[in-house]
């Protein structure tokens, strides 16, 4: 008998159809002899309409409201699912996120889980009933409700996972699993049948939006094996863990992209000790993620810094910058969108010299320019302007040997969270 996590996203509950599918797909593992664990998302679009009402009330709600009122969506998938399993003649118990006892730090809208005590969750278990727990949310110490941000529900799962130590979590989503690159897009995209933490976690930061980056930093560090696959398929989906083989001549395993980006350059900055520490600081202070930082040489003491920043915090870190021109003079700031960074990833980069200078040879056969370049030890980075994304990725699916036969490919509009 295992123990087995089950995840669904927005998209595998929108409808009262879907709903009654995915009762059907839990009972299936239940007949199986496991016990599960269910974490479920709002309904389809629920979260946004919730979101609206609230903006046509008061455009610039109270964080702590906008949690009591998000929080509702998960409570009413986990409810109705749950009545789905018991007209299907099986007994199911459904907890919000405190009641299954996720806590959580005191911060509103992005909180992360502290500690959970799964006291109610296994007690339900032991009476052989399926548990369902809505995710997104928990409560802290004090008895605040709380949501944890983008990609709650995933991290919901993954920790549930490694609190009850449970054997797998699956996380059913719309597609059949994790691909060298997005299928929309290249159509002979390859379906991997294993990839590890750090490069999963790497796609993930870097644009994939299959799992969200919190929730494989809580899977890489309880060492959870979590599997992505179909809720609208049985096909087998792609397991996540410490380790994967590289598939012989296979260097780059995925490709990803990120069309949330935006480059600023401070220009003509004083080339002392201390300046870097000084301008940084005052982004991160503001919570403005930096990725990429350029510096040119310097010329009659002055230097030139171009650095990266997610688009929607691009006003925000021009205005920062203004902010401190007297502590850190420089002669003016520029910025540009339009821009996306594209990336490849795999672990067996590190071991093969020349992988990026193919990327940058696949890239400059399109006609494109590079504008900036980052790299570690599993992936490289190259910001370029966006129009010609998807050529650039076809490009560098094929240079690093990646196409297969045509791939069937099953799914919609990613789940929200």
């Amino acid at each position: 008998m295992s123990l087995i996590v089950m995840k669904f996203g927005g998209s595998s509950v929108g409808t009262t159809e879907r709903m009654g599918r995915v009762a059907q797909r839990i009972i299936e593992k239940k007949l199986q002899g496991d016990r599960v664990v269910v974490v479920v998302s709002a309904m389809g679009d629920t979260t946004d309409d919730l979101i609206d009402k609230a903006n046509e009330i008061n455009d610039n709600p109270p964080s702590r409201e906008m949690d009591m009122l998000l929080t509702t969506g998960e409570q009413i998938s986990v409810a109705l699912l749950s009545m789905a399993i018991h007209k299907l003649g099986h007994e199911a118990k459904s907890y919000t996120g405190w009641q299954a006892g996720i806590v959580t730090e005191d911060v509103h809208a992005k909180a992360r889980i502290s500690d959970i005590s799964p006291d109610r969750v296994f007690a339900a278990l032991n009476q052989g009933s399926i548990v369902i727990v809505a995710g997104f949310q928990g409560m802290t110490e004090s008895g605040e409700i709380t949501t944890l941000g983008r990609g709650g529900s995933d991290t919901t799962a993954v920790a549930l996972a490694a609190a009850i130590k449970a054997d797998v979590c699956e996380i059913y989503t719309d597609v059949d699993g994790i691909y060298s690159t997005d299928p929309r897009i290249v159509k002979c995209a390859r379906k991997l049948n294993v990839i590890s933490y750090d490069e999963m976690l790497e796609l993930a930061h870097l644009g994939a939006a299959v799992l969200h980056p919190r929730a494989v930093e809580y899977a890489k560090h309880n060492k959870v094996n979590l599997v992505v696959r179909s809720s609208f398929t049985h096909n087998e989906g792609t397991l996540v863990r410490e380790d994967a083989e590289m598939e012989q001549g296979v260097v780059v395993r995925g490709i990803a992209f990120d069309k949330n980006v935006a480059r600023i350059s401070v220009l003509g900055v004083e080339d002392l000790p201390g300046v870097l520490a000084k301008m940084f600081g005052a982004l991160a202070n503001q919570g403005i993620d930096v990725d990429i930082i350029v510096q040119s040489g310097v010329l009659d003491g002055k230097a030139d810094f171009s650095f990266t920043v997610s688009l929607a915090d691009r006003g925000r870190a021009i205005d920062v910058l203004a902010g401190i021109k007297n502590e850190v003079p420089y002669r003016e700031t520029t910025y540009e969108e339009g821009l996306v960074k594209v990336s490849i990833v795999g672990a067996g980069m590190v071991s093969n010299p020349g992988v990026a200078a193919k990327m940058f040879e696949a890239i400059s056969n399109v006609g494109v320019s590079i504008k900036l370049v980052s790299t570690s030890e599993i992936k490289v980075s190259c910001v370029i302007s966006a129009e010609p994304v998807h050529d650039v990725v076809r490009a560098l699916h094929t240079a690093y040997g990646l196409d297969t036969a045509e791939t069937a490919f099953v799914g919609g509009p990613q789940d929200r969270r």
